[in-house]
């Protein structure tokens, strides 16, 4: 059996979820990072019990030919992939959610999973950064060690810019307490706000940040001294806006979302727009039945079908800040839009009437609770689309489904974290049982 530190060769065979590439030794599997399926390269064990060893490759002995030259650290988080040609990246997450269906979910798919790209740089609207020792960073892969955000490209060149502003006013603070920074800004980037996580500490104040809300690049502050505390408002506005047409084309209404910098949103400004219209045109319910949309966020897909005419949506979120966003965005459809700030195993709790034609699920990494999935499939809706940002959680739930009575459908994806393993994953069902 393999232990730490042991250097081994290694053949890779194939891609495995969260950025390994899977190889064999003596027949105990190794997962693998840095490595291409097709290469051959020398790798030191870093972590191994009975079942499974981890490893790192060091030598490229056969480099495979889409591995590519990157400037950066690919081992800092979001450049996982990094040394990976884009076109053969977006191959890879195809065969992950390939793998994912057929081997949790029992299904085996008939087609190759398309996967819609997008410009690797730049891309990325939302981020959670940490703070050390007067750095800003995210942290390296598998560590709590902070590497450079500009190294990984995912972030603009004015909102790394605006980060060092932020860093040197830090230090000049002599502020040690943030312990991180939410990071918050719209498509065109016009607006940007950021939240600084505080450590809890006797003494220390709120407005003692106050004065870094005039940072260049920076349109509002916010700040919490813990986790579950009160959001402090420091100046500008904490709010950001982006605009959702209506159509395809872009040639009809657009529907304006705000968000809060604490409320979740889609990270990728590039698809965006791509994946609200993808999500529209795979809902099958006519513009006269009922849309249900669950873990909606602040509104995106709600509002777009509102947008486009849809005159029965209901849409359903938890999280306080993402709600209060939603209820702002789903005023200008008042009567077509009902928003609810109720956690959605409450919501299914008490929901009575007839079924929605439509159910939209969008839920967090860990997919449906166990009670969120049996109520979803009892409410007995024509159709379910399920958009999922973690294969593994979506191909058990998906069999899941699939055994309550559905059909599965379409798959396709859309990278919206280009250079990481991470990939967004748009699901259709159809009700088979009455």
């Amino acid at each position: 059996m393999l232990r730490p530190r042991d250097r081994v060769t290694l053949a890779i065979e194939r891609p495995a979820a969260g950025g390994w590439m899977i190889a064999r030794h003596e027949g105990q599997v190794v997962l693998v990072a840095g490595a291409i399926p097709g290469e051959r390269v020398v790798a030191d064990i870093t972590r191994a019990d009975r079942s499974v060893a981890y490893a790192t490759a060091i030598d490229i002995v056969e480099p495979d030919a889409d591995r590519r030259p990157w400037p950066g650290d690919w081992t800092c988080g979001g450049a996982t992939y990094a040394f990976i040609s884009y076109p053969r990246q977006l191959a890879l997450k195809g065969e992950v959610v390939a793998d994912a269906f057929a081997r949790i979910g029992r299904l085996p798919l008939d087609a190759p999973v398309e996967v819609m790209g997008s410009e690797e740089r730049g891309y990325r609207m939302r981020a959670r950064l940490h703070v050390q020792d007067g750095r800003i960073g995210f942290f390296r892969e598998a560590t709590h060690e902070l590497c450079d955000p500009a190294s990984t490209g995912q972030l603009a060149l004015e909102t790394c810019a605006m980060l060092d502003h932020v860093r040197l006013r830090l230090k000049k603070l002599g502020a040690g307490q943030v312990s991180a920074i939410e990071l918050a800004e719209n498509a065109p980037m016009t607006e940007r706000a950021l939240h600084l996580q505080l450590r809890p500490a006797q003494g220390v104040k709120t407005s003692t940040y106050a004065s870094l809300a005039g940072t260049r690049g920076l349109t509002g502050l916010t700040c919490a001294m813990s986790t579950g505390a009160a959001t402090v408002r420091l100046g500008g506005d904490p709010y950001v806006h982006d605009l959702i047409a209506a159509d395809r084309g872009g040639t009809g209404p657009e529907a304006h979302l705000r968000r809060h910098v604490r409320s979740f949103f889609q990270g990728n400004r590039y698809l965006l727009q791509t994946l609200a219209d993808a999500v529209r045109a795979a809902v099958t319910a006519g513009p006269d039945d009922e849309v249900l949309d669950l873990y909606s966020g602040v509104g995106l897909f709600a509002v777009a079908l509102a947008a486009a005419g849809w005159r029965r949506v209901v849409a359903v979120e938890g999280d306080r800040s993402s709600a209060d966003d939603l209820a702002a965005n789903a005023k200008p459809f008042e009567g077509r839009l009902t928003a609810h700030g109720v956690a959605v195993e409450d919501f299914l709790r008490r929901h009575a009437g007839p079924a929605a034609a439509t159910v939209i699920v969008d839920p967090p990494r860990t997919g449906l609770s166990r009670e969120a999935l049996d109520a979803v499939v009892a409410h007995g809706a024509h159709q379910i689309v399920y958009v999922s940002c973690d294969v593994a959680t979506l191909a058990r739930d998906a069999r899941r489904t699939v055994d309550a009575g559905y059909t599965l459908g379409s798959v396709r994806a859309f990278d919206l974290f280009p250079n990481t393993p991470h990939v967004e994953t748009l699901v259709t069902f159809a009700r088979t049982t009455p």
